[in-house]
């Protein structure tokens, strides 16, 4: 077991080694770049979402709903349409595509694949959307949105590592308090304090000390990050116990999969968004 364990720990960091300085330059870059990231994103949590929904259900199959989410996403980026109409075109294209199948409950069929279409493609859309903020669709992105979504992986990250060591540090010596033991077990309310206030120190660091930042709204971000943030855990925790799993897949080594990975990141984003986008 502590072979397993410290084989684990040394796959997540070597991971994070890698992936965060090129996530850092993808992100300081944007433009095409992004949106790559963002495709492949999108494309492997559709994938694992699918592979989830199997366990309940027949949803559609991967080769209709990868093609409508690379069409959802570079639709986001380019803009060929409205953003709702092009999730519309898509909602339909599955509504006629279940008339030729005949496995399980169609109601059980067409609603997991709808859940998993929003889930996935409104929130990498939102995220690809924040890259692109105050700027016209197709164009690299400002230096706005660069520090958005920058200040947004740094606050989900300090809410995650707060939360995790003020969970186990303070667990050990008061009594623990479950915050939410149906989903997560773990999940204390120690630690869940300790996340929220790591998020606000760590935005309050940026805006005063990293240029770029929004003075005045980085630590209300912060906060809101910080609040928020168990939220997108609980939900995908929500959908793996439904299908009986432990990971959404193996893609990521020591991580799990996208939908792992970024589960925060997706819950955050759209709300982010819509509380920043202009007008």
């Amino acid at each position: 077991m502590s072979s397993l364990l410290h084989n684990n720990l040394f796959q997540r960091v070597a991971v994070a080694l890698v992936g965060i300085p090129l996530l850092l330059w993808i992100n300081m870059n944007g433009g095409i770049w992004f949106l790559v990231f963002v495709l492949v994103l999108s494309l492997m949590a559709t994938y694992e979402f699918r592979r989830l929904a199997a366990h309940r259900a027949h949803p559609a199959t991967l080769l209709l709903l990868l093609p409508l989410t690379a069409f959802i996403q570079a639709n986001f980026y380019f803009r060929f349409i409205d953003y709702w109409a092009a999730l519309l075109a898509a909602v339909m294209v599955l509504y006629v595509a279940e008339l030729w199948r005949q496995q399980g409950s169609q109601f059980l069929n067409i609603g997991a694949t709808l859940v998993g279409l929003v889930y996935v493609n409104l929130s990498f859309g939102s995220l690809l959307r924040l890259r692109l903020i105050g700027s016209s669709p197709g164009s690299p992105g400002t230096e706005a949105g660069a520090s958005l979504v920058l200040l947004m992986f740094v606050c989900v990250w300090a809410a995650d590592i707060f939360a995790y060591f003020g969970g186990s540090r303070l667990g050990g010596r008061f009594i623990t308090r479950k915050l939410f033991p149906r989903l997560s077990p773990k999940k204390t309310w120690e630690g869940y304090i300790s996340g929220i206030i790591g998020s606000c120190v760590v935005a309050w660091l940026c805006s005063r000390y990293v240029s770029g930042f929004p003075d005045g709204h980085a630590p209300l971000i912060g906060l809101f990050i910080g609040i928020v943030s168990p939220a997108g855990d609980l939900m995908e925790s929500m959908f793996k116990r439904d299908a009986g799993v432990k990971d959404s897949s193996g893609i990521i080594p020591g991580h799990g999969g996208v939908l792992d990975r970024f589960d925060t990141v997706m819950f955050i984003a759209p709300l982010l968004y819509f509380m920043t986008v202009p007008g």
